[in-house]
């Protein structure tokens, strides 16, 4: 999909530099998968001390086989 956007190009430059990437597609396409996987990250340490912990829970027990 074609999309034109108005992005400062100081910042564009400097996290090609940074990032090493050749093409400032590239460094914007990076730069989104980043974004999206630390907002995925974020999301599942928001549940921490937001689960019930069951304290009969035999993890050891449940790596046995029948």
């Amino acid at each position: 999909m074609a999309t034109n956007l108005a992005v400062d190009d100081r910042l564009i430059v400097e996290a090609q530099k940074v990032g090493g990437h050749k093409s400032k597609k590239e460094t914007v396409t990076r730069a989104l998968m980043e974004y999206i996987h630390h907002h995925r990250q974020q999301k599942i340490l928001d549940l921490f001390n937001k689960m019930d912990w069951d304290s009969k829970y035999d993890y050891k027990a449940r790596r046995k086989r029948p």
